[in-house]
């Protein structure tokens, strides 16, 4: 599909995106950046690139496909180092959790015959670095491109394609709507994961060895969300802050009401919120984005959809 990829990272995300890409042969060949000698040493340890290069001028050269696979706070900085290397004709874009922001920082930098479009697998796991990557990661999860007014309609079937054919459903929507749908879906339940994992940490009076040992299945994956990348996660609230302020203004309102609740004994305004979000799980399961297994399916051959999923 392409004649050369370029990977601007090699962390979860861009070493899964190689792993496709070789399994699959939808290039010819895979260049990286990593800002690392030790990643770019186990990237191509691993066979996940063809060359690896300490700048990301160098990475893009030639390639017709460039993929920012790193955090979205570094995604300025790069567009403006690889802006003059990026080859006419070429597509650029990113699998940030954030894509207001990417557009702010990225677009300006953009030739012109260059095509910018924004994009996101939603689909991860808590884990990161170039080992952390597995085939099938993206198989049967959505990829949502948020392409600019003028995008070229061919340039973005091709993308489209690229990702449909790692296994991805592909759906469109503007950068705006994509960060307040995602503040809801995966910044504000991995807000509340830190949180609730950091309270149980700061109580005096249970051990921590205790919070382990104790730890039920709710808890514990509270923490699972909780191991994702720090630095990642900072730079999505931190460049997503205006969508997730008004969902966890409106997730406050309704813990609010669930506080009233408990604190008089409303055992029917409970049971109507906790059976509507049990009708919802049931809805995640029956469009394939989750399995009915036990234990949600961890302990389940590696499939891509059985993966924890840290959402990325």
């Amino acid at each position: 599909m392409f004649e050369r990829i370029a990977l601007i990272g090699i962390g979860l995300i861009g070493s899964s995106i190689a792993h496709d890409v070789r399994r699959l042969r939808l290039a010819a060949e895979i260049t990286g950046y990593a800002r690392s000698e030790a990643t770019r040493s186990k990237a191509h340890e691993l066979g996940l690139v063809d060359r690896v290069y300490p700048t990301a001028a160098e990475a893009v050269s030639g390639a017709d496909l460039v993929m920012l696979c790193s955090p979205v706070g570094t995604y300025g900085d790069l567009a403006r180092e690889i802006a003059a290397a990026l080859r006419p004709g070429a597509i650029l874009s990113d699998v940030g959790s954030v894509k207001g922001a990417v557009v702010r920082d990225v677009a300006p930098h953009v030739p012109a015959g260059v095509h910018f479009i924004p994009g996101h697998p939603i689909a991860g796991t808590e884990q990161s670095g170039p080992e952390a990557g597995f085939p099938g990661l993206f198989a049967n999860r959505w990829c949502i491109l948020t392409p600019l007014a003028d995008a070229e309609p061919a340039a973005v079937e091709r993308l489209a394609a690229f990702w449909r054919a790692c296994g991805s459903n592909v759906d469109t929507m503007t950068p705006e709507h994509h960060d307040l749908v995602l503040a809801i879906t995966s910044h504000l339940p991995h807000l509340i994961a830190y949180n609730i994992v950091s309270t149980a940490a700061d109580l005096e009076e249970v051990t921590s060895s205790e919070v382990i040992k104790y730890s039920a299945g709710g808890f514990r994956d509270f923490t699972r969300i909780a191991a994702s990348d720090p630095t990642m996660w900072r730079d999505v609230f931190l460049n997503n802050k205006e969508a997730v302020l008004e969902m966890l203004g409106r997730f406050s309102e309704d813990l609010s009401a669930l506080q009233r609740a408990i604190r008089w004994g409303d055992g029917e305004t409970l049971f109507n919120i906790f059976n509507r979000s049990r009708q919802i799980r049931r809805g995640i399961i029956a469009a394939g984005q989750d399995t009915a297994a036990p234990d949600f399916g961890r302990g389940q051959p590696n499939t891509g959809l059985n993966k924890p999923a840290g959402d990325r």
